[in-house]
């Protein structure tokens, strides 16, 4: 694996092409239970789905309760979870932004969550190919929520509610990642 810092902004070159150190880190807070097939999805949207001048950056995966409820008190409203309410408090989920590289010279300068935008050309918005590739590895969408609609939003719950996520961490029933000391409930 190659690091090479261009413009301030890190870059890693691996098998497959480059990717940001922001996102990969972040994937590194995920449940251990979702983090590798996490890790290998995102490598897949960046270096098979999406075309030049076009990567996909997790713009959050495991949010702590105190990061949830400064979320929830930002206005304009962009979520109605309390710090423990949220699938991020138990690194099941992730939001999505996709970065554009305008030059082509490998800064990715725009962030961007416009919906039918195709930056790479071919013929498919590059959002809807990201939503539709997650959901096809058995992903929730928060576009398909009918109350609050989040169209960034990804998770995979395994069935449990953030009720029972909750319930689970309060009564204990967590382990202690060494990697990176975050609590996570056994699934």
């Amino acid at each position: 694996m190659i690091c090479q810092e261009r413009n301030g902004s890190v870059v890693v070159q691996n098998q497959w092409s480059k990717m940001d150190v922001v996102t990969l880190n972040r994937i590194e807070q995920a449940h251990p239970s979702v983090r590798e097939e996490l890790r290998e999805d995102y490598l897949y949207c960046n270096n098979k789905l999406l075309g030049k001048g076009v990567r996909l950056r997790f713009a959050s995966v495991f949010r702590t309760i105190e990061e949830q409820n400064e979320l929830y008190n930002k206005r304009p409203k962009v979520t109605n979870a309390r710090g423990g309410q949220s699938i991020h408090n138990y690194g099941l989920a992730f939001d999505i932004v996709l970065l554009y590289d305008k030059d082509l010279d490998g800064r990715f300068e725009e962030a961007s969550w416009d919906m039918v935008r195709d930056g790479d050309g071919d013929k498919l918005a590059d959002w809807l190919e990201v939503i539709n590739y997650f959901k096809s590895k058995g992903y929730e969408w928060g576009g398909d929520w009918t109350s609050f609609k989040d169209y960034p939003h990804f998770q995979k719950d395994f069935g449990y509610s953030w009720r029972e996520l909750k319930e689970k961490r309060e009564s204990g029933d967590y382990f202690v990642d060494s990697k990176n000391n975050i609590k996570y409930v056994k699934l």
